[in-house]
């Protein structure tokens, strides 16, 4: 399949009614009703083409960072009152954190939110690069930028589920590791819904 059609899948794929995702997917028995209004927030999934395919960018976050040091993340944050709607705060953050130019960003979708332990619920848009471009890092915020086939992201059966211990309690997730890259958490569980949208 060439990669416009994958790409028009995807599209079509993402026009598609789907349910939204939490980390409590695998741990309903966590889930607590309280009063906290969840923190809106939005995260970029970018495809590039390559030589050898379309492949999504991911970033591992700074070992500095107080909130999920060394984890791997798509680039985005948490919403500001200067961004007109969620779309514009994933650009943003991409820009900042990547040094991604907006208008080289093709949308071809979102997925659900996805609903966090830590109270946010992200809007994960996918978007096609039409250009390539040379990244900005924020040292500040990110450690390393670097790519996954989307090929491989796309098998369900490349997601493994595991466990640890986490405020006293065993809790289940998602994983799909790749080459030295441990995909775990909050990404892993927005790839799996990219991944099952895609294979309806």
């Amino acid at each position: 399949m060439s990669n416009k059609l994958i790409l028009d899948h995807i599209r079509l794929a993402l026009s598609s009614s789907q349910k939204p995702s939490s980390d409590f997917d695998l741990n309903p028995e966590d889930i607590e009703i309280t009063n906290n209004p969840l923190i809106s927030a939005a995260v970029l999934i970018p495809i590039v083409e390559k030589k050898t395919g379309l492949h999504i960018l991911l970033t591992k976050r700074s070992s500095q960072l107080k909130k999920h040091p060394s984890q791997i993340s798509f680039p985005g944050g948490k919403k500001e009152p200067r961004d007109t709607n969620l779309e514009q705060t994933a650009l943003r953050e991409s820009s900042e954190e990547i040094g991604l130019p907006s208008e080289i960003v093709q949308f071809l979708g979102s997925l659900p939110c996805h609903e966090t332990v830590t109270n946010f619920e992200i809007t994960p848009y996918i978007g096609f690069l039409t250009k390539k471009f040379e990244p900005k890092i924020n040292s500040g915020e990110v450690a390393e930028l670097f790519s996954v086939p989307l090929e491989y992201l796309l098998k369900t059966d490349n997601f493994v589920i595991q466990s640890r211990h986490w405020h006293r309690k065993k809790r289940y997730y998602y994983t799909i590791p790749y080459g030295p890259h441990y995909i775990w958490g909050a990404t892993a569980r927005i790839l799996r819904g990219l991944a099952e949208a895609v294979s309806k």
